[in-house]
Order: C-alpha cells, then sequence, then structure tokens
C-alpha cells in the first residue's frame, strides 16, 4: 500500500471528546497523481479499478484511526431513505443513516452534492446525510433529525456540518428544477438561466426544524470553483468522490 499524505476538512463543532468528523479533500498531488483519476477518490461508482478504490478506502481508515468494521457506507440514489445503522458494512439504496453506536462511522460520498454530519452529544446520537437537488427538495434534512429524534436526540442539541458543495453562482438549473425550491432560494434575476443556493436552502431547513444557528457549520466553499475537491460538473467522468465521515466517541461515562 502507498503511503501519502492525505489532507481533511475537520469540522469545528464536530470534534471533541464525544464526537470524531472528517471530510476528505480530493489530494491529487499526494494520491496515485499518474492516474485517470487522480487522487484519494473514495468512489466505487466512478471510472476507477475497483481495487485503487478499496486501496484508498483502506488508506482514509489507517489515517483516521478506523477498522473496516467500523463504518458504514452508503449506496447513494439521490433519494430520501434515511436507515438506522448499529454495525459497518454496505447499505444499498441510503442516503442518510443515524446510529447510537459509539465508534461506528457513518460515511457519506460526495462531488458536488452536500453531504451534512450530525451530532447530538449529550444523548449520544448522530447522522449523516447526502443533498444533492433531490434529496434536498425531497426533505432528507428534516427526515434524518426527526430519525435522530426517534433515538433521543434533542434538536436543540443538535448540531450539523454543511460540507462544501455547489455554490448559486454555479448552480444552473432548469426550471423544472428551480420549481422544486422556494422561490427565495432561486435567482432568476443575475443569470441567464435559474440558479439555485442550495447550502442556503440546506441552512433555511435546519433553522425551520429549530435548529439554533450557533450550531450549524455551512462551509462557504464550491466545489466546482476550487480544484481542491472533486466536482462531476467540472470534470464529468473523470470526477472522483470525496467522503464526510462521523462517529461517536466512545462516552467516557459508559
Amino acid at each position: 500500500m502507498m503511503s501519502s499524505q492525505i489532507d481533511f476538512i475537520r469540522p469545528k463543532l464536530l470534534n471533541d471528546e464525544h464526537v470524531s468528523s472528517w471530510f476528505s479533500l480530493r489530494n491529487r498531488e499526494s494520491v496515485h497523481p499518474e492516474r485517470t483519476i487522480p487522487g484519494l477518490n473514495l468512489g466505487l461508482n466512478t471510472e476507477e479499478e475497483e481495487d485503487v478504490i478499496l486501496n484508498n478506502r483502506e488508506q482514509l481508515l489507517a489515517k483516521i484511526g478506523l477498522d473496516a468494521h467500523q463504518i458504514a457506507y452508503a449506496v447513494q440514489v439521490h433519494k430520501t431513505h434515511v436507515e438506522e445503522v448499529n454495525h459497518g458494512g454496505t447499505y444499498p439504496n441510503t442516503d442518510a443513516f443515524v446510529t447510537t453506536k459509539p465508534n461506528l462511522a457513518l460515511a457519506i460520498q460526495v462531488a458536488d452534492c452536500a453531504a451534512l454530519l450530525f451530532a447530538d452529544p449529550v444523548n449520544h446520537v448522530i447522522g449523516a446525510a447526502h443533498a444533492g437537488w433531490r434529496g434536498a427538495a425531497g426533505n432528507i434534512v428534516p427526515k434524518t433529525i426527526n430519525k435522530m429524534k426517534e433515538l433521543g436526540a434533542e434538536v436543540e442539541q443538535i448540531k450539523v456540518f454543511v460540507s462544501p458543495c455547489i455554490s448559486l453562482k454555479n448552480f444552473e438549473v432548469g426550471e423544472e428544477v428551480a420549481e422544486q425550491f422556494p422561490d427565495e432560494f432561486v435567482d432568476r434575476t443575475n443569470y441567464e438561466k435559474s440558479h439555485v443556493d442550495l447550502k442556503e436552502f440546506l441552512r433555511w431547513q435546519l433553522l425551520e426544524e429549530g435548529m439554533m444557528e450557533s450550531k450549524i457549520e455551512l462551509d462557504t466553499q464550491c466545489t466546482i470553483s476550487d480544484s481542491q475537491f472533486y466536482s462531476y460538473r467540472r470534470q464529468k467522468e473523470k470526477s472522483g468522490r470525496m467522503m464526510a465521515i462521523i462517529k461517536l466517541n466512545q462516552a467516557s461515562d459508559s
């Protein structure tokens, strides 16, 4: 296995004694710089050889100190199914997870869509969701929060990280997509076609669910504008996938 420098974003609100989290960057100069899809591509749904992706995932787990059985991967389908999980593995037809199990990590893959990582550190519940335009418009964020509440979470205790994703400037859509969103999150004035503000729509949904503004960490970076990220809109089939990961740490009083 090659040894490479792997860089992450570490969400400020979701890294303490209660919870750990990561958002992987493209790492194109330090991981497989010679390949068709350079970097730490973590997506089995990309045009990369499976053994390369599995090797990359092994590197990822080694970097963050997890064994393979400690991580749950979603096979995302741009829908809104939220799965409660209690062990690692691969979960088909799943775009969000929740769990109360310590030391189990939840992983969401993205390449322009938003990944949201949730934690109620008081009641020991975490969640992770994949929100592209279909998931966002389909209310995957409220559904994930409600599933967390079923497990004992309290919305006023929940913290959330919204990953880098496509920005308003770059999210040009057809009207059939634009009309899925409230008008205040659609710019039909400043561009030739409609543009959707996915980030601010997600923030609004979080606030509508009763979350506190101070517990929302929204990364403002755009995956299309910034080459440290993979972007499907920018790179098409040459785009890899990044991964957002969250883990509930073992409670010190358990």
